[in-house]
């Protein structure tokens, strides 16, 4: 016989309620059916968890190691299932630096008026969640996406930089710089400056805060999405749009062998606040 989740839950009953007869009250069901839980829990795992007498219940040593794993167990288990109600009652999207930026409250405005049943929730995630937001190629089967928009490109100066008094910047300024980038989650790579000079020097950071600390303290420069401009405003950092760049094409992933509810919807709807309206898939 295998441990199962009932076997756990007596356990955790009985040590919280104090005795067999409230955890079979608690637990909705029969003090024998409480007995054999445990019983069965002792003989599977081949220790004594419990040490009974006609009124105390308590744990052995072992018993109490027990109690803490089957605990986090069921924590988990309860997890899972709170996971699982929140695929039903709110469409999740998650995102690594910013969500759609200006674009954000319009698309959750024309959501509610379509779906009013399922709030549209953004989430800040490197995940998929039901559905995930990137700026940067996702070569993995495992996943469906569609393209919904494009984006400028801005980089991102400490307002004490020199490069903070000019309106609009070209990414040959930054080369003599360090630039600060995310190779995981960010949508900055050096190949961003061919043809010409790459910086002389790179910082690597490990996500959207690290990376505007560094550049609030005038320790970097970064390159970026005009989504993390309107999303991530901070003190001490400028943002000056990049002329001549190629705009960072914006997607739309989600598990392929199980696609969010009203997909269609969103992706129409996506497009639409962007001002990039196509065909649904």
């Amino acid at each position: 016989m295998d441990l199962q989740l009932r076997h756990l839950r007596a356990l955790v009953a009985v040590v919280d309620t104090g005795t067999f007869t409230d955890a079979a009250t608690e637990m909705n069901t029969s003090q024998a059916a409480v007995s054999r839980s445990v019983a069965a829990c002792e003989e599977i795992l081949g220790v004594r968890l419990l040490q009974r007498t006609t009124r105390h219940v308590s744990l052995t040593v072992t018993g109490a190691q027990v109690l803490a794993g089957a605990r986090r167990v069921l924590d988990e288990i309860a997890h899972l299932h709170r996971i699982a109600e929140q695929s039903r009652t709110e469409l999740r999207v998650g995102y690594a630096w910013a969500a759609l930026g200006k674009h954000t409250r319009r698309l959750q405005r024309a959501w509610a008026g379509v779906e009013s049943g399922l709030p549209l929730v953004f989430v800040q995630t490197n995940s998929v969640t039901a559905c995930l937001l990137y700026r940067k190629p996702l070569d993995d089967p495992r996943f469906a996406s569609a393209p919904i928009g494009t984006e400028a490109r801005y980089a991102a100066v400490s307002t004490e930089h020199p490069l903070a008094r000019r309106r609009s910047l070209r990414i040959g300024d930054l080369a003599r710089y360090t630039v600060a980038i995310d190779a995981r989650t960010g949508t900055t790579t050096l190949d961003l400056w061919d043809p010409g000079p790459r910086p002389a020097t790179v910082r690597r950071t490990t996500g959207v805060d690290e990376w505007l600390t560094l550049i609030a303290a005038n320790q970097a420069v970064g390159v970026t999405s005009e989504a993390t401009a309107n999303q991530n405003p901070r003190p001490g950092v400028a943002y000056r749009m990049l002329r001549q760049v190629p705009s960072i094409p914006v997607w739309l992933a989600w598990w392929r062998d199980d696609p969010p509810p009203q997909l269609d919807d969103l992706v129409r709807l996506s497009r639409e606040a962007y001002g990039n309206p196509g065909p649904v898939l």
